[in-house]
């Protein structure tokens, strides 16, 4: 019996033994421990080096370029690392310490060169107690990013509080004058959206908005709804609105464009965005032009507001009405504790010479006066 076992036990020792030796020879050593063995034994190529993939940095669309505790309303654009990044509420990425920089995304927006928009004089207040401003974000248009939550999403720069005050449709004689009025009274800045012909009436109007420190878009030569022309229509009235815009103010204007009743045909949304012109819609629209006493518009504001708690307010410098209440909305702004955000473009809106003189032929009869309205014709009794 003993014998017996120790046979088999040499028999399976000998099987396996043979069964390793066919195994070595199809599976060398050497091929299964590359990291053990030198020379070129190895049978596939080494795995590539990891490399380092990271997105294109995010461009910076709304920057903060000073605050209420500025010395100035407005000052020159900061710097890069200075500029607080609040477009789609994301921080810049953080630098890398290894690899080569990201590449700066491209734009396919067309046109010229951008000249940068020059800087408003410091506003002076000699109100201690005035709302004031309490900063002042730079707008960057380029590839024309749409504002105000009614239709566009992206860019929400506002915080809980914050209020942005717009007025569509002026310049207007006496409307706009007493809108001016009651900011500055506040030691207040707002962007204005003009009609191009009311800005051939009324250049002188214009102009004080522009001295003030107000920002100056465009709101189309007659206030055509755009949705309802051909696509080269549609250009003519946002071009001839924008060239006799900067035509009254004499000076630089705003690359910001708002359209009429809030109707934006996609077609045009890309025509603005060739042309670096940002789109502004509104959080909401008071509606004043249907209203008739101040009392109405004032409501209608402070409503809204209060549902809200911040927004791009949508007003407009041609209503009457609108320009009596302002003065008791601004009041119940700081009453309640709501902060006014004035914003500024980057650079300045570039018009096109067949516009500018397309505006020129619809000029009156030209006459050496060029005095304003007001130095001409005064009242003498009442």
């Amino acid at each position: 019996m003993r014998a017996a076992f120790v046979v088999g036990g040499l028999v399976v020792a000998g099987s396996l033994g043979a069964f390793a030796a066919i195994e070595a020879q199809k599976w060398p050593i050497a091929s299964m421990l590359p990291g053990l063995v030198g020379g070129s034994n190895a049978t596939t190529a080494a795995a590539p080096p990891e490399t380092e993939i990271r997105p294109a940095a995010p461009r910076t669309v709304v920057s903060e370029v000073s605050s209420q505790a500025s010395s100035e309303a407005q000052s020159t654009p900061a710097t890069t690392g200075q500029a607080a990044q609040v477009a789609a509420n994301t921080a810049p990425p953080q630098a890398a310490t290894t690899g080569a920089p990201a590449a700066a995304p491209t734009s396919t927006a067309k046109g010229p060169a951008p000249i940068a928009m020059p800087k408003a004089a410091p506003l002076a207040c000699n109100n201690p107690n005035a709302l004031g401003i309490v900063r002042t974000v730079q707008i960057d248009t380029t590839e024309g990013p749409g504002f105000g939550l009614e239709h566009f999403r992206t860019h929400d720069f506002l915080n809980d509080h914050e209020v942005l005050l717009t007025f569509d449709d002026g310049p207007w004689l006496n409307n706009t004058e007493m809108v001016l009025k009651a900011l500055a009274d506040q030691c207040l800045r707002a962007t204005f959206f003009p009609i191009g012909l009311h800005a051939t009436y009324y250049p002188e109007i214009l102009k004080q908005v522009a001295a003030a420190g107000n920002t100056i878009g465009s709101h189309t030569w007659s206030h055509k709804d755009l949705s309802k022309l051909s696509v080269d229509e549609a250009k003519n009235e946002i071009e001839m609105g924008a060239s006799a815009v900067r035509m009254a103010v004499g000076g630089p204007t705003a690359p910001f464009f708002r359209f009429p009743a809030l109707r934006h045909p996609p077609e045009l949304l890309t025509y603005l965005g060739e042309r670096n012109v940002a789109i502004f819609s509104a959080d909401f629209d008071s509606f004043d032009f249907k209203m008739h006493r101040p009392e109405q518009v004032v409501k209608s504001v402070m409503d809204k507001l209060n549902k809200h708690h911040k927004g791009i307010i949508l007003m407009h410098d041609f209503q009457k009405a609108t320009a009596h209440a302002l003065p008791e909305i601004l009041a119940k702004l700081k009453a309640n504790g709501y902060k006014v955000v004035h914003m500024v473009p980057r650079d300045q809106l570039q018009t096109l010479a067949q516009y500018d003189q397309a505006v020129l032929k619809t000029d009156k009869l030209p006459t050496l006066d060029q005095r304003p309205t007001s130095s001409v014709v005064r009242t003498i009794s009442e």
